[in-house]
């Protein structure tokens, strides 16, 4: 009975240390291609594990290509988030180097949801992609049209890094 017991310990233990999110202390950066219908560009993010399974961190979007209609400067074509995750990888059980987080981010632009899935092919190198969408939006007095750019559902695609 000793041995069993000392068993089902050990693949506990690696079972939970094999989870590629590892909770307080766990530092993720992305970088990768923002697309939506107005504009395409690219993004960086950086998540923080503050707790088991949460994380909060910063997110970078800069709109490269515009549609034609939109006439933008740089602050409107960038946006910076103050991002929180529920990192329910591990809830899952899908896979040891998966990841899936939702969360909320406030933004300059807006703030918003995003649902995200990262998996991990080395422990320091994987891949990602995720969702974003406004729940609420910013508008000015005088709204104009490169409001739009992050006022709308975007996908992004891209790397992924375990530090």
């Amino acid at each position: 009975m000793k041995k069993i017991l000392l068993i089902a310990a050990l693949v506990a233990v690696v079972t939970a240390n094999a989870q590629i999110f590892k909770g307080k202390g766990d530092q993720k950066v992305q970088i990768g291609a923002d697309f939506q219908s107005l504009a395409n560009g690219i993004q960086g993010t950086y998540d923080f594990g503050i707790a088991e399974n949460f994380s909060m961190g910063l997110g970078l979007n800069y709109a490269l290509s515009l549609d034609e209609t939109i006439d933008a400067d740089f602050d409107e074509r960038a946006a910076v988030k103050l991002r929180f995750n529920a990192n329910i990888g591990n809830v899952l059980n899908i896979d040891p180097m998966f990841d899936f987080y939702p969360g909320l981010a406030f933004s300059t632009k807006n703030f918003g949801g995003h649902l995200g899935a990262r998996y991990f092919f080395t422990d320091g190198f994987g891949v990602y992609t995720e969702a974003a969408f406004p729940l609420a939006k910013y508008k000015t007095e005088n709204l104009t049209p490169a409001e739009d750019i992050y006022n709308q559902f975007t996908m992004s695609f891209g790397l992924a890094f375990n530090f």
